[in-house]
């Protein structure tokens, strides 16, 4: 009995283990099937995850050119020189990448050689970006006149009224230069235009202007004028071949709080009051890196207050004389001290002059797509100034003289907003190594600037001549109102 006992005991006793194994074996088999089916769902979801980062990514490649020429659509963007303006926000924007695939063909080339090819002995073929802007348009006719090969860019933004620019390249048109509808971040279509022509020469005058604007976009500033000149260099050190000598437009802005006059060359410029001139020194400093690294030739341009026939709207002369005619108030800036804003302004045949003598003295680059360079290449700055500051007081003095009407003046301290009180340029440095010497004087150049804004934009030509008797005068018939006031810029 008790034997009996103890087997029955042991007998439930092994029930129960059995039963516990069969119970703990069937928990660690839905354990390892729920563990195989988390482990399976979170290797699809990691893959899904890599796959939708990697569609992320290539959606953002493809289309990253045109996010950064929205940039350049902000109805702020400028092709040369500097000042702020009134500004659309309803551009449209186009992918540049897009815009390679548009360019080519045998008709397209035969028309970009045509241009490009110098048609005198010893001529230079220059690719001139910015080339419907004011500067690049006066520099463009300039280098196609005395028969250098010329090939222009321009993407028509609308900083200010594009059909100003069109005209500019109509204007270019019937000189022969071909001012293609492009964009210098659109990397594709520069490697495209210098497997097409042998450019010796760049003029990279294309640029985001604006000295108050930069407070409302800064991205557009960085877009343009940091990462659309690397554009340029890239494709001049990396791919063309040979490489041709570069002379772009930096700015006077760049001298910022410098208080020691003349500015000079040689004077301190790291201490920007604008991030506009703060992206100009950033590209005086990366010019020296290409320059150093790849061997290119570079030449910076520090443009005064450029003005004069086809000039900015946006600038403080242009914008002036247009509210003169419209009978609309204007506002004067005060520096802190009380004294006028004076500005050393600069007449555009006199910085064409300058253009070209920094082109014709450019020097060769020494640098190969192998990346190896033969020896140390031209690196060069220049002021191209008047050498001659003036009161803004004083240049709307002399427009109220040429318009026969007086001006609504509103005289204001300057605000902090980028603006300096005055700038003075020391042009020896450009005299001594292409003769550069301004000759024209600030009465003589907004003559002829006034001639071409009654032309351009029909006024009553009585105004022109100085007649006080007369005050119906034609609005301009593409006036658009400004959003601020303006003041002349460096």
């Amino acid at each position: 009995m008790p034997s009996s006992g103890i087997t029955a005991v042991d007998a439930a006793a092994k029930g129960m283990k059995l039963e516990r194994y069969a119970s703990g074996g069937a928990l660690l088999l839905r354990r390892a099937t729920s563990a195989k089916l988390v482990s399976a769902s979170s290797h699809l979801l990691f893959r899904a995850t890599v796959l939708a980062t990697l569609a992320l990514v290539f959606l953002f490649t493809l289309h990253y050119p045109s996010l950064l020429s929205r940039s350049f659509h902000l109805s702020a963007g400028g092709s040369d020189g500097s000042a702020g303006g009134a500004h659309s926000s309803s551009a449209s924007h186009r992918s540049l990448l897009m815009s390679s695939a548009s360019y080519g063909g045998a008709a397209w080339e035969k028309e970009v050689r045509r241009s490009a090819r110098p048609s005198r002995d010893g001529g230079i073929s220059v690719l001139v970006t910015g080339a419907a802007g004011f500067v690049g348009t006066h520099c463009s006719l300039a280098l196609k006149a005395r028969g250098d090969g010329v090939l222009g860019l321009d993407n028509f933004n609308s900083y200010y009224d594009p059909s100003l620019k069109r005209a500019r390249q109509a204007l270019l048109a019937s000189r022969g230069v071909v001012v293609l509808d492009a964009d210098i971040n659109d990397g594709l279509l520069l490697e495209k235009l210098f497997d097409v022509a042998a450019f010796t020469h760049v003029l990279h005058l294309a640029a985001q202007a604006g000295v108050r604007y930069a407070m409302e976009a800064p991205q557009t500033y960085v877009a343009s004028n940091v990462a659309g000149l690397v554009s340029v260099f890239e494709v001049a050190a990396k791919h063309a071949d040979p490489q041709p000598a570069i002379v772009w437009a930096s700015s006077s802005s760049v001298y910022g709080l410098n208080t020691d006059a003349p500015f000079s060359e040689d004077h301190r410029t790291d201490r920007p009051a604008s991030l506009y001139a703060a992206t100009k020194k950033a590209g005086e400093a990366i010019a020296h890196t290409y320059n150093h690294i790849y061997g290119l030739s570079i030449t910076g341009l520090r443009f005064f207050t450029v003005y004069g026939p086809w000039g900015r709207p946006d600038m403080a002369y242009f914008f002036f004389a247009r509210s003169i005619v419209a009978g609309e108030p204007i506002t004067l800036f005060r520096a802190a001290d009380g004294s006028d804003a004076r500005r050393d302004f600069t007449y555009i045949d006199d910085v064409v002059k300058g253009c070209l003598g920094a082109l014709d003295t450019a020097g060769k680059s020494t640098g190969s797509r192998s990346g190896k360079k033969s020896g140390p290449a031209p690196l060069r700055v220049y002021n191209l100034g008047n050498t001659s500051p003036v009161p803004v007081t004083r240049m709307v003095a002399i427009l109220e003289k040429l318009l026969g009407k007086k001006a609504n003046k509103r005289i204001v301290t300057m605000p902090s907003n980028g603006d300096v009180p005055f700038t003075h340029a020391n042009v020896s440095h450009a005299a001594h190594d292409f003769g550069y010497r301004p000759t024209t004087s600030l009465e003589a150049g907004l003559r002829h600037f006034v001639d071409w804004f009654v032309n351009y934009y029909k006024l009553n030509t009585k105004i022109a001549k100085g007649t006080r008797s007369s005050t119906a005068a034609d609005k301009p018939a593409k006036k658009k109102k400004a959003a601020a006031a303006m003041s002349a810029s460096s």
